[in-house]
């Protein structure tokens, strides 16, 4: 029963998507990781449905395009945006590391917080333009898994900057060697899967998310000295918008 409600806590967090609401326990609390990467299986699905519908019925490539950049957005409610956006006003702040993580927790976003993600938004829609062919719309779509995959990994084995907030509370309640091994697991199948469709596309999507994934570690300790809820989802975006960026550059490689 705590995995069926494991289940439906990752979707009520990670996403927009309506599910049974109830109470939260610790034990129902152990396992939520092990789910996170399918609100991206989920997103991926609805991105692949979008590009057939678009394609059957002749959407314009603009259309077909601002659409699917805005999926992700739509379906998680922007949960990762906001790490994304808190990220950028404190990384652009250049203070020291006690008054960056002040700014993560502060709920009122800056002017870098707006820049960097409308500078984000603009390359990422340009990137999914360009993702026409049905192996790099596969791919990207596999993406969406991946990057959440990375992120609750990350959750369970980075060092966490602080000793409160939801990422810490997840990471110290969850059941560290099932939701690792269930993770990993979730990882492998979906690298094969990424390169069963296309080597070469798979290759790039999975490189720009393990140098993502490296920078992110990187970054995040210099920084701040661990992660936390804010910056995970800073690296899903991040990790989201690199991907498609290579994933667009391989349909230019002969």
């Amino acid at each position: 029963m705590s995995v069926i409600k494991s289940f439906f806590i990752a979707f009520s967090i990670y996403s927009k998507i309506p599910v049974p609401q109830f109470a939260w326990k610790e034990e129902d609390m152990r396992y939520t990781l092990c789910f996170f990467p399918w609100v991206g299986a989920v997103i991926g699905l609805c991105f692949l449905l979008w590009n057939r519908f678009a394609g059957v019925y002749g959407i314009p490539s603009t259309a077909r395009a601002a659409v699917g950049a805005v999926l992700p957005l739509a379906i998680s409610g922007g949960f990762h945006a906001d790490g994304f956006m808190d990220t950028m006003d404190a990384l652009h702040s250049y203070r020291d590391r006690e008054r960056k993580l002040e700014i993560l927790k502060d709920s009122h976003i800056g002017a870098f917080a707006v820049i960097c993600f409308v500078m984000y938004e603009l390359i990422y829609l340009g990137a999914v333009s360009m993702i026409t062919e049905k192996e790099q719309i596969l791919v990207l779509a596999a993406g969406f898994f991946l990057s959440r995959t990375l992120s609750g990994i990350g959750v369970v084995s980075l060092r966490c900057a602080k000793t409160n907030g939801m990422l810490y509370q997840f990471a110290s309640e969850a059941h560290r060697r099932v939701v690792l091994t269930a993770l990993y697991l979730q990882l492998v199948l979906c690298v094969g899967l990424m390169f069963a469709v296309s080597v070469k596309t798979g290759a790039l999507a999975c490189a720009a998310a393990g140098l993502t994934y490296a920078y992110y570690r990187q970054k995040s300790y210099r920084e701040f000295g661990g992660i936390t809820g804010d910056l995970a989802g800073y690296f899903v975006t991040l990790c989201e918008g690199v991907m498609a960026v290579l994933v667009a550059a391989a349909g230019l490689i002969g």
